[in-house]
């Protein structure tokens, strides 16, 4: 029996992956479920599911919740600053605990990305490659969620902006993600490997129009400089550290950093990703 664990079980890219093992024939008592609030994962204790308390900053809890796993999939973590020190914590963790094959979820390009969260997660991959423990990089594009979730926006003002100069982007759906990282989870293939992955690459124009089409309102997408995105951004008097962040993000989508040709999103599901269409039509 392999043990196969996920750390940030509970968020939203760890139940996926956690669903899509069950639902793919992994028994519950094979799965460990590695989360901060053991209360929140009552849902996977209930399917069988081992539910194992673990914070990133705590290794002494991550050794002992990783104690008898074979595989782990280690999701990135949200604390944007900290998190070398929390990733190097699991990784060593790992490590110690015996763990032989860890499967990282980084960002698509990261070692020539100019994008502001490429750092953190190129520096991970570091740690990882010298650990000695063997692993996969799942380096992942955007989530399409990253975009319907500001649907509401969109409609009310009919504009989606951005300092992009409409440059193609290979966003997936997150559920095609947590597929993929399943797939590498499970594949004695998949070790030593980084793979890019990304979904059919769109422009927000074509998204603009994918909106426009499902709900019936017009959705246009307008571009500006990254000097002007921040400017409207900040007009109500918000901070300008998020939409500083942004316009870097833009940016950096600008110069093609944010697409890729790789069908190894594909290779990893067995499927053919979910269409910006299909992810739009399900959000409205």
């Amino acid at each position: 029996m392999t043990t196969l664990a996920i750390t940030g079980a509970i968020g939203a890219l760890g139940r996926l992956a956690v669903a899509d093992l069950l639902e793919s024939g992994t028994a519950p008592d094979e799965v460990v479920a590695v989360v901060r609030n053991p209360a929140k994962a009552a849902s996977l204790a209930e399917q069988g599911v081992t539910v194992r308390e673990a914070d990133y900053a705590d290794p002494a809890a991550l050794r002992t919740a990783l104690e008898g796993v074979e595989r782990l999939l280690l999701i990135s973590g949200d604390a944007v600053g900290a998190r070398v020190e929390q990733h190097t914590n699991v990784i060593e963790a790992a490590r110690d605990a015996g763990v032989a094959h860890i499967v990282y979820t980084s960002i698509l390009n990261a070692d020539a990305s100019s994008n502001p969260l490429a750092d953190e997660h190129i520096a991970t991959e570091k740690v990882l490659a010298a650990s000695g423990v063997a692993h996969t990089v799942l380096r992942n594009a955007w989530y399409l969620e990253n975009y319907t979730t500001q649907l509401p926006q969109y409609l009310a003002t009919g504009e989606i902006l951005s300092a992009t100069d409409d440059a193609p982007i290979s966003a997936a759906a997150r559920a095609d993600f947590a597929a993929a990282a399943v797939g590498a989870l499970r594949s004695a293939g998949a070790e030593s490997r980084t793979f890019e992955l990304g979904g059919p690459a769109f422009t927000l124009t074509e998204l603009a129009e994918a909106i426009t089409e499902a709900t019936g309102t017009t959705v246009v997408h307008r571009v500006v400089s990254a000097d002007e995105l921040v400017a409207t951004m900040t007009s109500d008097g918000q901070d300008a550290t998020w939409p500083n962040i942004q316009a870097r993000v833009d940016r950096s989508i600008a110069a093609g950093e944010m697409h890729t040709d790789s069908n190894a999103l594909e290779e990893l599901m067995g499927h053919a990703p979910t269409t910006i269409t299909e992810v739009v039509r399900a959000a409205v």
